[in-house]
């Protein structure tokens, strides 16, 4: 493979992607529940997450490297800029790309799950839509970015959970019940558990570099139990949904991740070297595409 692909790929962080896919997921399976669905909203959704995903690692990657945060020092994988595998101009380049795209299918996206709805509800979700690109570039790129005053966790519940599952449950359906912000903030929480994970492995170069994520301001002993906090939080709200509209036992077929979860938190309880983390960044990134799928499924039967 030409090693500038390689070097793009490898930009890209492929291993993100499952993360970013469980919130279409488990919210196409809650409208399918629900008796509506809809496959160009479910695949312009998937394109436009994949996008946004790529567009918030890339954009990682260059504000990091360009704010000084991402240094010798670094636990984590190598990243692009810094390494001087890929410059920072190029970088900046593809970043518009990916804006461009994310824009372009965003924009088809809610044309197709709004068509024939109320124009406030079609211009609502465009303004949702740019700023879930803004707050992609914005989380290291620029002054002040939010990722380094510990808002990523807020914004990754917010843009990964509550707008990511009810905004795909609402394109779909055109309705929008409050109860589906549960299951919503089960993967948000996993998703903020994800960033957690990355942000303690990170710790003391994060701190260092003055990059204030939450593991920095809470410190190491607290954050594991904040980790804690955030994974039971998922389990109890989709409980919460699953016992309001139960049917059958089979809906608790999500359940089936506790060993993992367990497992995990132990792993990462036990912990005294940040490195040795990573691993279990792509485990619960897996893990959370599993309860989408596993939390959809079961609501079918």
């Amino acid at each position: 493979m030409n090693s500038n692909i390689k070097s793009w790929i490898e930009a890209f962080r492929l291993r993100t992607l499952p993360l970013s896919l469980s919130s279409i997921v488990l919210g196409s399976f809650l409208a399918y529940y629900s008796g509506t669905f809809s496959w160009p909203v479910f695949l312009l959704a998937m394109l436009t997450t994949l996008f946004l995903q790529i567009l918030s690692n890339l954009a990682n990657d260059y504000g990091d490297s360009k704010n000084g945060i991402d240094n010798k020092t670094r636990v984590g994988p190598q990243r692009s800029v810094q390494s001087g595998l890929i410059s920072a101009a190029q970088m900046k380049k593809i970043v518009i790309v990916f804006s461009s795209l994310a824009l372009i299918t965003g924009s088809a996206l809610v044309y197709t799950g709004t068509k024939g709805e109320n124009f406030w509800y079609s211009l609502l979700f465009l303004v949702l839509g740019l700023v879930a690109v803004a707050s992609a570039i914005k989380y290291t790129v620029g002054k002040n970015p939010y990722g380094y005053r510990g808002l990523g966790d807020l914004f990754v519940f917010v843009f990964f959970g509550l707008v990511a599952v009810g905004g795909t449950f609402y394109l779909h359906t055109n309705t929008l019940p409050a109860d589906i912000f549960l299951p919503a903030s089960s993967v948000g929480l996993l998703s903020v558990g994800v960033l957690n994970l990355n942000n303690l492995r990170d710790q003391v170069s994060d701190k260092n570099s003055g990059k204030r994520t939450m593991v920095v301001i809470m410190g190491t002993k607290k954050a594991k139990i904040y980790h804690i906090a955030l994974l039971s939080g998922a389990i109890i709200s989709g409980l919460i949904f699953s016992f309001l509209h139960f049917h059958t036992p089979f809906q608790f077929l999500y359940l089936i991740i506790l060993p993992f979860l367990v497992q995990h938190i132990q792993a990462v309880m036990q912990n005294t070297i940040p490195k040795e983390l990573d691993p279990e960044l792509k485990r619960l990134a897996l893990t959370t595409l599993v309860f989408a799928f596993t939390f959809g499924i079961g609501i079918l039967f």
